[in-house]
């Protein structure tokens, strides 16, 4: 075999015919996959480095070895070429070369922005303020995007202190996404227009959120029962904002599993895109489940392999750094939507990127690590809320902090009585004044706390 040990636990277990000699006497099976895969490179004009699913072009690889090994003519042409034992090395360093490269996501592009890194952090309600939204960069997110905000109370916001926060936003975290929900689609475009003289990169468009009270009003993942009002939004929306900043949408797979849903689903996908829209991020559940059962990743692969080269972001149970590799590679879209595995873990997306680059998930954050950025991140909730106000709202951050503790259930139980500052800081004190290895959170503890995302 000439796939080497390394890549076959990096990368995982390829197909059988490429481990095995086939017709020893003319070429290895390996041999005529990696000839005929740079020639079926070079005639195609496609850089390795745009290819998107390693899987699949394993599969092809396969498939064009199974044919010349059939003609013992061409394995004979190949095989004299490829005679050497230079000639072998140079084999195996190129395989494994395309192998690595093909491991790595594109570069996440949400119209003219760049992206870059694919995991993005998702808008959550109550959650995703700026100190959030600051330490996920620091931290290698992509991307994020504020907490949902409502047309129409964005249309009636006054400049005070005590709802500045809303619109909060710093030069480090560019660039940031500010996501909007609401019914009218007159009142949609003028929340996104004051979205967009607050400074915010990209508009999102909420056709997901599953809380009853929002359906009630006619709003989020609402839009999905009714084409005609969601397209209208759409284009009322793009119409609004000047056309170098990119619209997107956050939407679920429809409001339930019947074929109108999913015929609805498609009617609105299909037609945001051809208004401009420039990225799609679909939650893999109904919404009439909520945030029950599992996430139908499957639809995900489905609406990529539908939309082509247009931009997909993948939604739903990415609560570890192993989920949101797993839904790049089984799915092939062009990025992940990190949301309730992000809360107190700004860590998961430079683990994320480990993962991905060296098929290690390397060591969770120390005590002494985490208790850098909860100081830090007290810090800037100060700066944006003011003293009185932070501890409150610290309280539910603390909680979620506690899961890459050890001693999980006893810290979660301190962050709990959190009021103050000095309350925070006694708890920092006992929990963490003495450094020593942290743990990976339980991703099992984000399911069981139920909705935190309002997509």
């Amino acid at each position: 075999a000439l796939v080497t040990n390394r890549s076959r636990t990096a990368y995982g277990n390829f197909p059988r015919p490429l481990y095995s000699r086939t017709n020893s006497n003319k070429a290895t099976t390996i041999a005529t996959a990696i000839a005929a895969g740079q020639y079926l490179i070079k005639i195609s004009k496609i850089p390795i480095c745009q290819w998107s699913r390693p899987n699949e072009f394993v599969r092809i690889l396969q498939e064009i070895a199974n044919w010349a090994t059939a003609k013992p003519s061409v394995c004979y042409r190949i095989s004299q070429r490829l005679q050497t034992r230079r000639t072998q090395q140079i084999r195996q360093l190129i395989f494994f070369d395309m192998i690595l490269q093909l491991s790595q996501p594109k570069p996440l592009q949400i119209g003219p922005i760049v992206v870059g890194f694919p995991a993005v952090q998702a808008a959550l309600s109550g959650y995703s303020d700026w100190p959030m939204r600051v330490l996920a960069r620091r931290h290698g997110a992509g991307y994020t995007l504020c907490e949902v905000m409502l047309d129409e109370f964005l249309v009636q916001l006054k400049d005070r202190r005590r709802t500045s926060h809303f619109l909060h936003i710093s030069e480090e975290e560019h660039p940031v996404g500010g996501q909007l929900m609401g019914a009218d689609p007159q009142l949609f475009a003028m929340g996104a227009e004051r979205l967009v003289q607050a400074g915010f990169d990209v508009i999102d468009i909420n056709f997901g959120c599953p809380v009853k009270k929002v359906l009630g009003r006619c709003r989020g993942g609402y839009h999905l029962s009714q084409p005609a009002v969601a397209l209208e939004i759409v284009r009322l929306t793009r119409n609004a904002v000047p056309s170098h900043i990119p619209v997107t949408i956050k939407m679920r797979r429809g409001i339930d599993d019947t074929q109108e849903s999913i015929d609805k689903f498609f009617t609105i996908l299909d037609g945001a895109f051809e208004m401009g829209v420039s990225a799609i991020t679909v939650h893999g559940r109904t919404v009439e489940q909520r945030y029950i059962g599992p996430s139908r990743w499957e639809f995900l692969d489905r609406v990529k392999r539908h939309v082509g080269d247009k931009t997909i972001i993948g939604s739903g149970d990415l609560f570890t750094p192993q989920d949101c590799c797993r839904m790049l590679e089984q799915t092939g879209v062009d990025g992940v939507s990190v949301a309730r595995g992000a809360i107190g873990n700004p860590w998961i997306f430079e683990q994320i990127r480990r993962l991905l680059e060296t098929g290690s998930l390397g060591e969770p954050p120390t005590l002494f690590a985490q208790r850098a950025v909860m100081s830090e991140h007290y810090r800037l909730a100060e700066t944006l809320y003011g003293v009185e106000r932070s501890g409150p709202n610290m309280r539910k951050f603390g909680i979620k902090y506690a899961s890459l503790h050890p001693q999980y259930l006893s810290v979660r139980e301190e962050f709990v009585r959190v009021r103050s500052r000095e309350d925070w800081e006694v708890v920092l004190d006992k929990w963490y004044g003495l450094d020593g290895p942290g743990v990976f959170p339980d991703g099992k503890q984000h399911k069981a706390s139920g909705s935190l995302e309002c997509g």
